[in-house]
Order: C-alpha cells, then structure tokens, then sequence
C-alpha cells in the first residue's frame, strides 16, 4: 500500500488505499488519530476502518480526537463514539502513554497524524509513547505516512539537549526538524532501541519545499491554515512570554502583540532585517477573545510571508522575540507549562536556556547563530531514517 498525498500536504494521506490495503492492517486495530487524518474524499482513517469492522478503538492526542479543546494543558476524557461504536481513550488526561487495557484485544496499532513539523508539537511525541507501550507488549506498529507542510529540505534551530526534555520536546531534533511523521517514528524507535515502525510511504513522495496555499484540515484549534504551520516555528515562542501570541483571533500565531508595545517600532525595525527575509510585518492592532490579554487592545504585527523558500520561520521568531522582550513590561512566562513544573517555559521550547540567556542580553547576533540547525550532525542522525532521499539545507 501507498499513501498518496497528490498534489498538496494538506489532508491526503489515505487517498489511494483501498478497502483491501486497510485490511491488510489488522483485524483488529487500535488508532492513534484524530479528525484531520482524512482522505481525499474528507473521510477520516477512523471512519475508514470502522466501515471495515477491524476498529478495535481510537486513541486520541491533545486537544481530543476532533480538535475540541481550544488550549494548551487542557487534559480531555476518553468516551464510547456513538456513530463508530468503539471506544475512544484520551492520551492527553490522566495518562499520555496507552495502557495495556486500552490496547487489550488490538492486534497492531496504526497511526494516522497530522503533523506541522515543527518540534513543539506534541502529536509526535504521543505516537512516541504509544510506540514505547507497544513494545513493551510486542504490537506491532504501522505508521501512516503524511507530508510535512513546511517540506523536507530546509532544517533550522539547534538540537534539544536532552536535559530540557518535556512534552513539547522529546528527543534531540531541530525546532524545523525537516521529516515526515514516518521518518521521526523510525528515528524516535532507533533513540528508544525499540523495534522500528513499518512506515506505509506516501506516493508520489511529499513535496520538498513548504505549501503555505493548499487544502486543508487543521490538525489543532489554532493551526487554521497552512500559514499558521509556515510560522509557527518562531512565533510559537511566545507562548513563552507574557505576550499574546494571537489566540482569540482567527490569525493565531501569525498576529502577535501587546498593550504595550510600539508597533510602529516594532516594524521599522525588523522590516527589511536578516530576521525577516522572505517576509513582511504589518503593523496590526487586535482584540482577542480569549486567551492572553482577552478583551484587552494589543498592539504588534501580522507575519506576512512573501516568498516561502526563502523564510524562515525560526529565525523570524527569535528577532521578534528580541524586540518584544525589550519592553519593561515584557516578561517570562514561568512554570508550569505542558507538564514541567520547574524549568522555565522558554527553556523548554528552545531546548535549553541559550534563547532566553541571548535575549536577555540583547545578543542579536547570537540568536542568529542559534537559528541555524547543525546541519551535518543533524544529517548524520537523521539519514538512516529518512524515507525520501533528499538534501537538507539550513
């Protein structure tokens, strides 16, 4: 069987499977999916394998199997599917890891994410610990291969250091990390010296460069486009932070801002920077929802990507980062955040304190140097899991 992803990253991945390639999956499957796992005729895997009677139960990551729950540290329940029929157990509650219970019955696990490819996002690292209980208990594992929206080819950040791991940061990959969901489970089972997925490939192979106009299925609340995906590398930082990073608003992510900042300053100054080649900042004004600052004016900008190819998203990040943080109001955001109760929020996004330490000295040209990925070593670790032969690039 082949996963197709035709001509786009959104929501093909199944597109080309029939009813005999699901089969030959198992008779009895438990899924690790959520309801951007679609066709191209926008049926879910789930509904897929129900049809088929092999869906044994649905596992479900953050934010809940149909992306219902707005906010991060938001732990939703499990529950029987009324339509499916089969039971529906939370990997964000109580537990992250499945149990023996919830599996009991399944003869191989399937997963089937949407990943945005950017190191944050905590979908991968829930298939990373489904993929440890399996073998433990000696399921077998298939991976339903997607392609990444940012594409293949461009790496940037530097590696987690493993004493900043957390939920937000398993193992020690760039923040762009450059691979597809196929590609990070057979690295992640080399790390864990666990048995390695079968990965069913997508065909043709996933586009190499980023796609920010395509169709479609937000994988989480506050990843609406595939521009949300294109930026969210850098501007997820300021979650970090005491400043909105656009929740409340239809644009997260790409909105940023505050009360206090000067967003005439704001955009004077990084227009036309290194930090935001390949991009332009609008000044914006919003009022969010929800969220940080809700109901309150905030004052920053709109990310407006002009040329893909050539911007990049981590870089932009921390230059916005730098000058936000200059405001006296501005400020760290401290723990907890998605887990960790003691190291700092920022810490663990940027895996590990350079970021923090860099902007708080105002040392621009150290977050430049921090932007970049370590390209080699990255490629070194990566080679033997990756799929599609490509060249990486920082």
């Amino acid at each position: 069987m082949t996963v197709s992803p035709s001509s786009i990253p959104g929501p093909a991945s199944i597109a080309s499977a029939g009813d005999s390639d699901l089969r030959s999956l198992g008779d009895s499957v438990a899924l690790l999916s959520h309801y951007a796992a679609v066709d191209e005729g926008f049926r879910t895997t789930a509904e897929r394998l129900a049809g088929l009677g092999t869906l044994r139960c649905i596992l479900g990551p953050q934010h809940g199997f149909w992306g219902e729950t707005q906010d991060n540290m938001i732990e939703w329940h499990g529950y029987r599917d009324p339509v499916l029929g089969v039971p529906v157990h939370s990997l964000y509650g109580e537990t992250r890891r499945p149990t023996a219970d919830m599996l009991e019955g399944a003869d191989g696990l399937v997963v089937d994410l949407q990943d945005v490819g950017s190191r944050y996002y905590t979908y991968v690292y829930t298939m990373a610990l489904a993929m440890r209980q399996c073998a433990d208990t000696g399921l077998p594992v298939t991976i339903l291969d997607r392609p990444n929206p940012l594409g293949t080819n461009v790496v940037e950040g530097t590696l987690l250091d493993p004493e900043y791991s957390s939920f937000v940061g398993l193992y020690p990959i760039p923040v762009r990390h450059g691979l597809t969901i196929g590609e990070l489970a057979r690295l992640f089972a080399e790390i864990d010296g666990i048995p390695r997925p079968e990965v069913v490939a997508c065909s043709p192979r996933p586009p190499r460069d980023p796609r920010p106009e395509c169709d479609w299925v937000y994988p989480s609340p506050n990843m609406p486009t595939p521009r949300t995906a294109l930026v969210y590398p850098g501007m997820c930082l300021l979650e970090a932070t005491n400043l909105s990073e656009g929740r409340g608003t239809t644009r997260p992510f790409e909105v940023f801002g505050a009360p206090w900042l000067d967003d005439v300053a704001l955009c004077t100054e990084l227009n036309g920077s290194p930090f935001l080649e390949g991009a332009v900042l609008r000044r914006h004004r919003y009022i969010p929802t929800f969220g940080k600052h809700a109901g309150t004016m905030c004052r920053g900008g709109q990310v407006h990507v002009t040329d893909a190819g050539a911007f990049r998203p981590y870089l932009a990040g921390l230059g916005i980062l730098a000058f936000c943080m200059r405001h006296p109001e501005s400020a760290w955001k401290q723990p907890p955040y998605e887990y960790e109760s003691e190291k700092m929020p920022i810490d663990i996004l940027a895996g590990g304190p350079e970021v923090r330490e860099a902007v708080d000295d105002d040392d621009t040209d150290r977050l430049v140097e921090l932007a970049a990925a370590p390209l080699q070593r990255w490629k070194r670790t990566a080679e033997e899991s990756m799929i599609y032969p490509r060249e990486m690039q920082g």
